[in-house]
């Protein structure tokens, strides 16, 4: 293996792993919250790039415009999701609220092979098309400008966690939710904020995705396995290690791929997730 083909995946492994923090955001930030694991986030990844693909066949929207389009029904659906199920459940067991959100993943999963077929769609000729070269590394224009775009964005999601009252009172509710309501905070409110917050970050992820990534009923899959294991690696509830965890996992699918075979990269993957499960559960770096 030439010097030249390493850099080049891991130039790969580094933008898709800024699209992979943006994805794992939404699901770090719903379960630091209220300590519920989404798994319809997948498909929530799926509904935004139909969002998307549906904008360009049908309007001749290009992805990027779309892009605010998709963020705002993905936050509609967000609260949606918490307002019409995940509010029910929330003093049941916890295989209720397992069922709940998995239910739902089946339930989005299956209508959306009944409405559109399990096809593969391609967006063609997007306003990012083509690549560059840099030092003799070729970087696809649609990847990068989906990671710059991701990065931008999950600055501003750290930015209004941190910095303002609204992200405060968010971490109050998640640290303690009698103590925020008794300050005066709407902890159900901020729960149903959180939801759709983190729903949006999927609607962006998933329109940048559009740019360059197949459409299918079943895409938001193997993203979805991709991001449980990036939370777990920056910690439970930990929405700013998210991006490094995104990072570490973008670059050691390429490595995989490169060392060993392409068809393995998943499971390089999947091996580092249960050696920081065996060795750190709380994540590399803990719950923020």
């Amino acid at each position: 293996m030439t010097l030249e083909i390493l850099l080049q995946g891991l130039a790969s492994g580094l933008l898709m792993g800024f699209v992979y923090a943006l994805i794992a955001a939404g699901l770090s930030l719903i379960f630091g919250l209220m300590e519920i694991v989404n798994f319809a986030h997948g498909e929530f990844l799926m509904l935004a790039m139909f969002t998307t693909y549906w904008s360009w066949a049908l309007w001749a929207l290009d992805p990027l415009v779309a892009l605010p389009l998709a963020a705002a029904l993905l936050f509609a659906l967000g609260l949606a999701t918490y307002k019409g199920i995940v509010s029910r459940i929330l003093g049941g067991p916890m295989l209720a609220q397992i069922f709940a959100t998995f239910g739902l993943s089946v339930f989005l999963r299956s209508l959306a092979q009944f409405l559109w077929t399990p096809d593969f769609r391609l967006v063609q000729d997007p306003a990012v098309a083509g690549r560059l070269s840099l030092l003799g590394i070729f970087i696809g224009t649609p990847q990068l400008v989906a990671a710059l775009a991701a990065l931008a964005a999950f600055g501003g999601l750290y930015w209004l966690i941190s910095r303002t009252e609204l992200g405060l009172a968010l971490q109050a509710t998640a640290q303690d939710r009698q103590a925020a309501a008794l300050m005066g905070i709407d902890t159900e409110w901020m729960f149903a904020l959180g939801w759709g917050i983190g729903a949006a970050c999927v609607g962006v992820a998933g329109a940048l995705l559009v740019n360059f990534y197949y459409v299918f009923p079943d895409v938001g899959f193997v993203f979805a396995l991709i991001a449980f294991v990036t939370v777990a690696l920056g910690g439970f509830g930990n929405v700013p290690a998210t991006l490094a965890a995104g990072v570490i996992v973008g670059l050691v699918e390429v490595l995989v791929g490169l060392f060993w075979a392409p068809a393995f990269k998943y499971v390089g993957v999947f091996c580092l997730y249960l050696l920081v499960v065996l060795w750190r559960p709380q994540g590399l770096f803990g719950r923020f």
